[in-house]
C-alpha cells in the first residue's frame, strides 16, 4: 500500500493562489495530482483575508491567532484566580495549582505558574512531618485556651496554661508563630488609636484560611445563602450549613426572605442536631445577616469562634460554593418551580437522600458524608 503524500505549506498556498486566479478545482487536481477533498480544505485554510489595517492573513493564520489568544486569556484568568504570581514562593504556587485543579487543567496551571509537574505531584503525596502534626495539636489547644479566656490572654499566659492543663511544653516564640498563623491578635496593654479611615477598612478575621480538612466532626462548619427562582422575578432563599470533616449538609432552611432570621433558624437547627464538644469554628461570608445582633447572640451564647471570608473572595468558602453549584446543576436547574413547597420537596430529596446518603464525595475518597461520619464514630467507640 502506497503512503499518502505529504505537502508542505508553500505547496498548499501556491495551489490556493492559482485557484484565486481563476483556475477550477478540477483542473488543479488533475494537474497536480491532489484530491478534491484536500484542495477544498486548503482553500478554506489558506484563502487570504484583508483586515481593517490592510494587512492580509490566511484563515489558518487567523485560526491559529484565535487559539493562541484563547490560551493567553485562560492563562491570564488562571493567574488572577490563583492570587499569586510566578515569583511567589514555590509552596504558594503549589497551593494555587491544588486549589484550582478542578477548574482548569493541571498542565495549564503548572505552565502558567512555572511549576514543574513532577514537583506538583510529589507535593500531593507529601506526608506531614512530626512537627507539622504537633503544630496541628498545639493550634487546637491554643484556640481552646484563647476562646475560653474570651480573647484576653497573651503568649506568656497561654504558655503557662498549655503546660498546666495540657502538659504541653513549647517556647513562647513557637506559640507566637502559631497564633500569628491562626490570625489570633496578641494582647496589647494600650488601646490603639485609629483614624476613622482605618476603622472603615478593618474587616472581621478569616480564621479558617482555606484549611478545609479538619480531623474530626463538629470542628468547622461553613454556611452561605443561594437563591432559587419560583417564577418571573420571584425567588426563595436557601441557607445551608456544612460540616467540613465529612462535607455533610447538617442543616438547611428555605425562606422567602434572605434575612438574619433565616441564618439564625438554620444555625439553631444545626446546634440542636449536633452535640458540640470543644471549640467550634463557624465560617461565613461578610453578609449583614451573619453580623446581625440576634445572630451574634447565638454565636456568643454557644462559645463559637466566627470566621469570615475576605470581602468579595468566594474561594475562602469554596466548599459551600461547590455544594450550591452541584445542587443547582444536578437538581434545581432541571425544573421550573412555581412555589416554595416544590423547592422544599426537591431540596429534601437531594440533600437528605442523595447528597448525604448516596453520593460518593471526592473529599471523602469515595465515601458518602454519612459513611465518613459513621466510620469516625465507630473508630472511637
Amino acid at each position: 500500500m502506497s503512503k499518502s503524500k505529504r505537502y508542505d505549506e508553500e505547496f498548499k498556498q501556491s495551489l490556493v493562489n492559482l485557484y484565486q486566479t481563476g483556475k477550477t478545482q478540477s483542473e488543479l487536481c488533475k494537474d497536480y495530482g491532489v484530491s478534491q477533498t484536500a484542495l477544498s480544505k486548503w482553500i478554506k485554510q489558506y484563502s487570504q483575508v484583508k483586515l481593517e489595517d490592510n494587512s492580509v492573513l490566511t484563515a489558518k493564520q487567523i485560526q491559529d491567532l484565535q487559539k493562541r489568544n484563547a490560551q493567553l486569556e485562560e492563562e491570564n484568568l488562571n493567574l488572577k484566580k490563583s492570587k499569586c504570581h510566578i515569583h511567589a514562593k514555590l509552596k504558594v504556587r503549589l497551593l494555587a495549582v491544588y486549589r484550582l485543579r478542578f477548574e482548569h487543567a493541571t498542565t495549564t496551571l503548572c505552565r502558567v505558574l512555572h511549576v514543574n509537574r513532577s514537583t506538583y505531584y510529589k507535593f500531593l503525596k507529601h506526608k506531614p512531618s512530626k512537627r507539622e502534626l504537633d503544630n496541628q495539636i498545639y493550634r487546637k489547644q491554643i484556640l481552646q485556651i484563647y476562646t475560653k479566656a474570651n480573647k484576653r490572654l497573651g503568649v506568656k499566659s497561654i504558655k503557662v496554661i498549655l503546660q498546666r492543663d495540657y502538659d504541653t511544653k513549647i517556647s513562647e516564640g513557637r506559640i507566637y508563630r502559631l497564633m500569628k498563623n491562626m490570625a489570633l491578635p496578641k494582647m496589647a496593654t494600650v488601646k490603639p488609636k485609629r483614624s476613622l479611615k482605618e476603622v472603615q477598612k478593618t474587616y472581621p478575621q478569616n480564621l479558617l484560611k482555606q484549611e478545609f480538612n479538619p480531623d474530626q466532626p463538629n470542628q468547622v462548619w461553613t454556611t452561605d445563602f443561594t437563591y432559587i427562582s419560583i417564577g418571573y422575578k420571584k425567588y426563595v432563599y436557601l441557607c445551608a450549613i456544612l460540616d467540613l470533616y465529612s462535607r455533610k449538609c447538617i442543616a438547611w432552611k428555605l425562606s422567602h426572605r434572605i434575612d438574619a432570621k433565616l441564618a439564625c433558624d438554620t444555625l439553631e437547627l444545626a446546634l440542636n442536631k449536633r452535640k458540640i464538644e470543644g471549640t467550634l469554628l463557624f465560617h461565613s461570608d461578610q453578609g449583614s445577616q451573619f453580623k446581625a445582633i440576634e445572630f451574634r447572640k447565638i454565636i456568643d451564647d454557644n462559645n463559637i469562634m466566627h470566621s469570615f471570608s475576605k470581602p468579595g473572595y468566594p474561594y475562602d468558602n469554596a466548599v459551600t460554593e461547590a455544594f450550591f453549584k452541584y445542587l443547582k446543576h444536578r437538581q434545581i436547574n432541571r425544573k421550573n418551580y412555581q412555589n416554595m413547597k416544590q423547592v422544599q420537596l426537591d431540596c429534601f430529596e437531594y440533600i437528605e437522600n442523595f447528597y448525604n446518603n448516596y453520593n460518593p464525595h471526592s473529599a471523602n475518597l469515595g465515601l458518602t458524608p454519612n459513611q465518613k461520619e459513621e466510620n469516625y464514630f465507630n473508630s472511637i467507640n
